[in-house]
């Protein structure tokens, strides 16, 4: 049984104030039925661990390939671990549109995340251009093909359906374009690593996630939870998020 995920990206958003809103999400959702996970920027990741207790997991929003080194900006998994993240987002469309990172790229980042033992959350996705000329699936696979590594732990794996189109555009694919694509996925994975071990990714969708349209994105099968942007930021809509996922289909 995969475990239900929602992962809340922040983005380049958030200073110490905005922890008020972690405290508001944990006191609504002391216990979640479903693994609530925070991404917010580095310089928040030890305090944000600090006082999201056993309620909420946190994660970094990218990581360098190389364990350490003369990588000045950069930060490593290991050192998103010993901040006190248990994830790391890999790949997000922004990361491979503004930073030119390739699958090969992604792949290196979420071997390294592995090795240091955090769970890759491996961003994939087309453009508006890709899918119009009906090149969607082939880019998602392309995409599975490349940036995930060898022989890894399912457990450590997560893929994140976000069409570059509708992140932060209040679009969003229709439930059977988003069930397609994860099928597709699930299929990839399963080629590649087998049934049994394609059966324990969790998959999620990103891109314009809401309050009002969670649920029913959430009932669409191989759906595993959502990869949320703008929402995560207000303890109030990602709660209704948390709360729709919860009352998801097993």
């Amino acid at each position: 049984m995969r475990r239900k995920l929602v992962a809340g990206n922040w983005k380049m958003n958030g200073l110490g104030a905005s922890l008020a809103e972690v405290d508001a999400l944990v006191a609504a959702h002391p216990a979640p039925a479903c693994e609530v996970l925070i991404c917010p920027p580095a310089t928040l990741i030890h305090r944000l661990a600090a006082r999201a207790g056993s309620a909420i997991s946190v994660g970094g929003q990218d990581c360098h390939a190389a364990a350490s080194g003369a990588h000045t900006g950069d930060i490593s998994a290991l050192m998103l671990q010993d901040a006190g993240a248990s994830h790391v987002i890999l790949g997000h469309s922004e990361r491979r549109a503004d930073h030119h990172e390739t699958d090969a790229d992604v792949r290196a980042k979420a071997a390294s995340a592995m090795d240091a033992g955090l769970v890759a959350i491996v961003c994939l996705g087309e453009t508006g251009a890709e899918r119009d000329a009906g090149r969607a699936l082939a880019v998602v696979a392309g995409q599975v093909a490349g940036s995930v590594p060898e022989g890894v732990n399912p457990g450590a794996l997560v893929l994140a359906y976000e069409p570059v189109w509708a992140i932060g555009t209040g679009r969003t694919p229709t439930l059977a374009e988003i069930a397609e694509v994860h099928a597709l996925m699930r299929a990839e994975l399963a080629a590649r690593f087998g049934a049994d071990a394609a059966a324990r990714v969790r998959l999620l969708y990103g891109g314009s996630v809401k309050p009002g349209n969670a649920a029913a994105i959430f009932a669409v099968p191989d759906v595993d939870g959502a990869l949320v942007g703008g929402a995560s930021l207000k303890a109030a809509d990602f709660s209704a998020i948390i709360a729709a996922l919860e009352g998801a289909p097993a």
